[in-house]
């Protein structure tokens, strides 16, 4: 299956049955039944099992503000929904129904820290929750505060550590795999830039954001027009917390001034650049990095530039499924 196909939204409306839902997708995408599979007498290999969970992931990535139940997703694996709740649960290590709150819970979480102009009840509805106060309960119960004190002031170490069976359980069938052919050799051109440096304990990058979020908008240099980099000075996991270092920037050649608030004046400066294209989630660059550093470089033969390893934000989760998020990785090359 082609992860970008988009489904008609429509056509899995929340009042159809479980059945006629599950008919559907079996009419739509041209897959088998756990009976028709039964009868094909094919083996199945675990690249096609890979797949058929990776594509269910994907539909939930897609479809968090519908009713994705037990039925439904089963009819996207093609397996029978006698087992399949079983099966989720032993290869993701939590429960599908857990899976599913957690993915709903992050993008609530993210929309309420980044996107201000989203009303707690805006947000609660599109989570899967009738009322606010369902909503609020659920997200207490997983993330340690309600909405409105996350919204006001995030614990992002209380975050992280809810969110870990989530991003373990994706790290199973949602990693990218890259290989020599992905990196493209570019020719760059200056990039100035207006950016705020984040120094200091990676687990509160988050409040650095948020403060470069409400800088573009109240500047109008905004993610839609100007495209937005993330420049890595160092490695979290080779520095002291203290040390660490990342800037957030976005393309502009704007004067900033003190009324800017900490945010400066800068330069992507021009050269060539391997480039390695990131699908799905951004939340850790780390294996794109190590992949660049220690496959790539050594087979190509090039020398590094003295600028830091950056990134370009091109498609954004929330405002896209996570897993159709796109980042490109800069290597500086002399």
């Amino acid at each position: 299956m082609d992860m970008s196909t988009a489904i008609p939204c429509a056509a899995l409306r929340t009042t159809a049955t479980s059945v006629e839902r599950r008919d559907w997708l079996v009419r739509y995408f041209g897959w088998a039944t756990h009976k028709d599979q039964a009868m094909s007498k094919r083996p199945t290999h675990p690249a096609h099992y890979h797949s058929r969970m990776q594509r269910v992931l994907a539909y939930i990535d897609r479809h968090l503000d519908e009713d994705v139940g037990l039925e439904t997703l089963s009819a996207v694996a093609a397996f029978s929904p006698y087992h399949f709740h079983r099966q989720f649960s032993a290869i993701f290590g939590l429960s599908l129904h857990r899976y599913v709150q957690l993915a709903r819970m992050k993008r609530a979480s993210w929309r309420l820290a980044y996107r201000s102009a989203d009303s707690v009840t805006e947000i609660a509805l599109d989570a899967g929750y009738e009322a606010p106060d369902s909503f609020a309960r659920a997200f207490r119960q997983r993330l340690g505060q309600a909405p409105t004190a996350f919204r006001e002031d995030p614990d992002w170490a209380a975050w992280t550590a809810a969110m870990v069976p989530l991003a373990e359980a994706r790290s199973l069938m949602m990693t990218q795999n890259f290989s020599i052919d992905d990196v493209v050799v570019q020719e760059q051109a200056d990039i100035p830039v207006a950016f705020l440096s984040h120094k200091g304990a990676p687990e509160r990058l988050g409040e650095t954001i948020r403060r470069f979020i409400d800088w573009r908008k109240a500047s109008g240099v905004r993610a839609a027009t100007h495209a937005t980099y993330t420049i890595f000075h160092n490695d979290p996991d080779g520095v002291a917390p203290e040390d660490y270092q990342v800037d957030l920037a976005a393309a502009t050649d704007r004067t900033i001034t003190a009324a800017d608030g900490g945010i400066e004046a800068g330069l992507i400066p021009a050269g060539r650049c391997a480039v390695l294209r990131i699908v799905g989630g951004s939340d850790d660059l780390r294996p794109a990095a190590a992949f660049l550093y220690g496959t790539w470089l050594p087979a190509s033969g090039e020398e590094l530039r003295d600028f830091p390893l950056y990134a370009q934000r091109v498609r954004f989760f929330p405002d896209v499924p996570e897993h159709e998020a796109i980042t490109d990785l800069f290597l500086p090359l002399q």
